[in-house]
C-alpha cells in the first residue's frame, strides 16, 4: 500500500513553502503524482454586490487574486518541474467564501493532502479553513509541516491512541507510513479504568500493527500538564521521534475554537509534522 496521489494546496507562498517541500518529497519517495492547487484569494465579499460598491472597485480585487494565483503557480513551477515528478500545477482564482468548497472538491480524491501550520508565524485565516476543509468535506487524511522545516524520514513515529473512530482512521490512513518506520509508540494516557481492554491498554490495536508488520511498543502515561498536547509532546521529544499520527477534533470545530482542545492546541504548538484524519 501506497500513497498515489498526493496534493497540497498553496494560497501564500511564504506560509505554504513548507508544505510544498514536504509534497514533493513525499511524491518523490512514494513515485506518487502531485497536484498543486495554487489559489489567489478574492476578499471581495458577497454583500459588496448589494451595497453598491463600484464595478472598478471589485474587478481590482479580482485581478489582484488573479495575479496571485499566478506568481504563486511560477512558484511551485520553479520547485517541480526540474525535478520530472508527474505533476500538475494548477492556478484559480476563488473567493473566500468559496475557498472551503474549491478545497473540497479538489482534495477529496486524494490519498494524502499536505499542508503548512495552520496558526503558524505566516498563516492567515486561510490556512485552518484550507486545513478543516480537506478533513471535513474533503475526508482526507491530512499531513501538517511545521513552518520552516524540511521533512525527516519518519523512523519513529508516536500515535495518539484513545481508542476513539478519529484515531483508528488516522491510524490506518498512516499504515504506509508506519510500516516503513523503525518504530511505533502507541501512546495512551490516563486510560479508562473501566474500558474494555483496561487490563491491556492497546493490546487489540498492537496486534492489529503487528499483523501489518508495524514494529510496535506501547506507552501508556499519567497526565502531568493541563494539556494532553503537552504531555504527548514531551513523550515525543523523550523517544525523539520524527512524527505524531492521531485523530483529529473529536469534539466538534466550535466547541474546540471556543474551549480548545486538543487538536487545536497541537496544530498550535506542535514542533513535529503531524498526520491527522477525521
Amino acid at each position: 500500500m501506497q500513497y498515489r496521489s498526493i496534493s497540497t494546496v498553496m494560497t501564500s507562498s511564504e506560509a505554504d513553502a513548507s508544505a510544498l517541500a514536504a509534497a514533493v518529497s513525499i511524491a518523490r519517495a512514494q513515485d506518487a503524482h502531485l497536484d498543486v492547487y495554487c489559489a489567489g484569494i478574492d476578499h471581495t465579499h458577497l454583500d459588496a454586490y448589494s451595497l453598491g460598491t463600484s464595478p472598478q472597485v471589485l474587478a481590482t480585487d479580482w485581478e489582484r487574486a488573479q495575479q496571485q494565483a499566478g506568481e504563486l503557480q511560477r512558484a511551485a513551477e520553479a520547485v517541480v518541474k526540474p525535478l520530472g515528478l508527474r505533476s500538475v500545477v494548477h492556478a484559480a482564482v476563488v473567493s473566500q467564501p468559496g475557498l472551503a468548497a474549491y478545497v473540497t472538491h479538489r482534495t477529496r480524491f486524494s490519498d494524502l493532502v499536505v499542508a503548512g501550520q495552520p496558526y503558524g508565524k505566516y498563516s492567515d485565516q486561510t490556512a485552518p479553513a484550507v486545513l478543516e476543509a480537506a478533513l471535513f468535506s474533503g475526508h482526507a487524511s491530512v499531513l501538517v509541516v511545521p513552518d520552516g522545516q524540511s521533512l525527516p524520514e519518519f523512523r519513529r513515529i508516536v500515535v495518539a491512541w484513545n481508542d476513539s473512530a478519529q484515531a483508528l482512521n488516522a491510524l490506518r490512513r498512516a499504515l504506509p507510513m508506519l510500516k516503513a518506520a523503525d518504530i511505533v509508540s502507541l501512546c495512551i494516557i490516563d486510560p479508562p479504568q473501566h474500558g474494555h481492554d483496561r487490563s491491556d491498554p492497546g493490546g487489540s490495536v498492537a496486534q492489529m500493527l503487528a499483523r501489518h508488520g508495524v514494529k510496535t511498543e506501547i506507552s501508556v502515561l499519567a497526565q502531568t500538564t493541563n494539556q494532553l498536547g503537552d504531555t504527548l509532546m514531551r513523550h515525543a521529544t523523550d523517544i525523539n521521534a520524527d512524527l505524531i499520527v492521531m485523530g483529529a477534533y473529536g469534539h466538534s470545530r466550535f466547541r474546540e475554537a471556543i474551549f480548545g482542545g486538543a487538536t487545536r492546541h497541537m496544530l498550535k504548538v506542535s514542533r513535529l509534522p503531524l498526520f491527522m484524519a477525521h
